[in-house]
């Protein structure tokens, strides 16, 4: 495409996920909003408000047959993700699908190899995996000063659980529950830090409230090719919190308070099954509940605690960077805030685009994740461990 020419771009699901691009999109010069797709027409009409100059839609196909629009963010619940990407791809848009790629490795093959056909972008927005900190984590392994890789550790509880969901986010064959949903992020994190070729996966999910029918915990152990293991573990049923670390989390503007104890399980049961709908609803664009994106937080990002040991010491987030603990000394790298995962999504989309550089977050790294989150699934129900065929090694 014409190097000088700004990016057109576009939103498919204007949720939680879409609109936390709206404002990476704003502020990279890379980059203009040129329309959004959604099914709900008072989102959309507060998103056409926004910006009039936008083109909206009320299909993912009726955009991706649009003319004027370069590349999609597919941000729909994940049953859909194949035949709208697969739209999307089939009108020669480049494309970055939301987390998990798909609920099936064969559907995640339909992508990747209509991509390749099209000669066109495709890739999936992990969006924590591509944060500033984690980024910073994988170049202090990756130059050794620490001596070898040997463990790695994310552990975060959430009120994941209990903020207000659609009912797919919560049927595990549609793609819901916390292994799908989260674990993607947890796994991405992992496989970017450890260079990215798990070895086998073994894995217990739970299910402890049995009104939120799909995975709501899980600990899963995975060891890599080269020997270095690592544990996710998740927890989204709203009662200890990671934030209660002491970290400035950075999520901003949640819709419940993210300090005060079963706060969003309370919410929930206050408002009644029969609302909650209605509660997912206000947290969509534009929304009474809806996140305020252009608020920066004073902190990084923090997706749960984060530990990586080396053979010669170890490494934490701090919310001013990065600890590092040697054998000589504690010393703390100050990463420079306000430039998210999301905004590493567009630029990494653009390096692909416009310079051909090929994205690390590409489909087949999407289908390397989605092999993990299956695979604890299947461990979990088996008990036993499941090897994994499927990894992409890092490519730094």
């Amino acid at each position: 495409m014409d190097t000088d020419k700004r990016i057109n771009f576009g939103i498919v699901g204007l949720g939680t996920a879409g609109s936390a691009l709206v404002q990476p999109v704003l502020k990279n010069k890379n980059f203009r909003m040129a329309g959004a797709a959604d099914l709900d027409e008072q989102t959309l009409a507060r998103f056409k408000a926004d910006f009039p100059e936008a083109s909206v839609f009320t299909s993912a196909e009726a955009i991706a047959e649009a003319q004027g629009i370069d590349a999609l963010f597919i941000s729909t619940p994940t049953q859909f993700h194949t035949g709208h990407v697969l739209a999307a791809i089939a009108n020669g848009k480049h494309v970055v699908t939301e987390k998990p790629i798909a609920t099936n490795l064969e559907d995640a093959d339909l992508m990747i190899e209509a991509a390749d056909k099209a000669q066109v972008t495709l890739m999936v927005g992990h969006s924590f995996g591509y944060e500033t900190p984690i980024k910073a984590m994988r170049e202090v392994v990756k130059n050794g000063e620490l001596g070898p890789l040997r463990m790695m550790h994310n552990w975060y509880f959430t009120d994941w659980m209990y903020r207000p969901r659609n009912p797919e986010e919560l049927d595990t064959t549609l793609g819901g529950g916390v292994t799908f949903r989260q674990g993607s992020h947890q796994f991405d994190i992992i496989r970017l830090l450890g260079g990215g070729l798990v070895r086998s996966v073994r894995a217990m999910t739970a299910k402890f409230d049995n009104s939120r029918p799909a995975e709501g915990a899980h600990t899963v152990f995975l060891e890599f090719e080269d020997g270095a293991a690592a544990t996710a573990v998740y927890n989204g049923y709203d009662r200890f919190r990671s934030a209660e670390l002491g970290y400035n989390v950075g999520e901003g503007g949640l819709p419940f308070n993210l300090d005060k104890y079963g706060s969003a399980r309370s919410a929930l049961r206050n408002a009644g099954p029969d609302n909650e709908l209605e509660l997912k609803k206000n947290v969509r664009y534009g929304g009474t509940s809806s996140r305020n994106w252009s608020n920066i937080p004073d902190s990084h990002p923090f997706y749960g605690l984060t530990i990586v040991s080396c053979e010669n010491g170890d490494i934490r987030q701090s919310p001013d960077g990065l600890l590092i603990y040697s054998e000589e000394e504690k010393k703390e790298i100050v990463i420079p805030k306000g430039i998210s995962g999301r905004d590493h999504i567009l630029t990494e989309l653009k390096a692909a685009m416009v310079d051909n550089i090929p994205p690390l977050h590409d489909g087949r790294w999407g289908k390397a994740n989605l092999e993990v989150c299956l695979a604890a699934l299947e461990s979990s129900n088996k008990r036993k461990e499941i090897y994994l065929n499927h990894q992409k090694m890092v490519q730094d």
